[in-house]
């Protein structure tokens, strides 16, 4: 059963305080705040594209998509065997979504077929990226790329990616200490940023463009 508790408007409220929720796994019905040490970003302006990511957005037929499957986005990065989306999580951004504050971006093969995705939530200048999936090599990371190409070009100032991990790390991803993170956060928070107020690149200029930033 849905907890009423926690609502759309206590999740933004906690974005912005630096916190975020998280849930066990997929059976737990309960969640808990994270507020780490140490936290995750990747710079914007500072995505690192190797030369196999540019070889395979140039070379291999794909279409970019925003926000046109989120529920579909959620459900694949929640279909694994270990995961922190439980049905709480997944209805609580559903409602993000449907109030404008989270967002998706969707990679689809030359058959249609949705191959690979992000999700996250948008607040001010801020966006906080929650989960990522590839159902076949490299769909995360061109999704990532077109998220963070968009985010530039529309003004963001910060991604969070909560944590750093390895793969996080070779696309340009750091740490920086909790105070730093919030210091940053607040600067984000004071103004806004259009997510949709940009066009999506083709495949070409995408690569253009941030090889030319990395």
């Amino acid at each position: 059963m849905r907890d009423f508790t926690l609502t759309p408007e206590i999740l933004l409220n906690a974005y912005a305080s630096g916190i975020f929720p998280m849930a066990e796994s997929r059976d737990d019905p309960d969640l808990f705040w994270v507020d780490p040490r140490e936290r995750g970003i990747i710079p914007i302006g500072g995505f690192h594209m190797s030369r196999s990511l540019r070889r395979q957005i140039t070379r291999m037929p794909h279409e970019v998509r925003f926000d046109t499957a989120f529920a579909d986005v959620v459900d694949a990065c929640a279909d694994r065997p270990e995961t922190w989306i439980n049905d709480l999580i997944f209805d609580l951004y559903t409602d993000l979504f449907a109030a404008g504050f989270a967002h998706s971006v969707e990679v689809y093969d030359a058959n249609g077929k949705l191959f690979g995705g992000v999700y996250g939530v948008a607040l001010g200048r801020a966006f906080f990226g929650e989960s990522m999936f590839s159902r076949q090599t490299g769909g995360s990371k061109i999704a990532l790329a077109y998220l963070m190409d968009r985010l530039e070009r529309a003004g963001y100032d910060l991604f969070d990616t909560q944590f750093l991990t390895d793969h996080l790390a070779t696309l340009g991803g750091i740490e920086i200490p909790r105070a730093d993170y919030k210091a940053r956060l607040a600067d984000a928070l004071e103004d806004v940023a259009d997510f949709h107020g940009v066009d999506t690149p083709t495949p070409q200029a995408l690569v253009q463009r941030m090889t030319q930033t990395s």
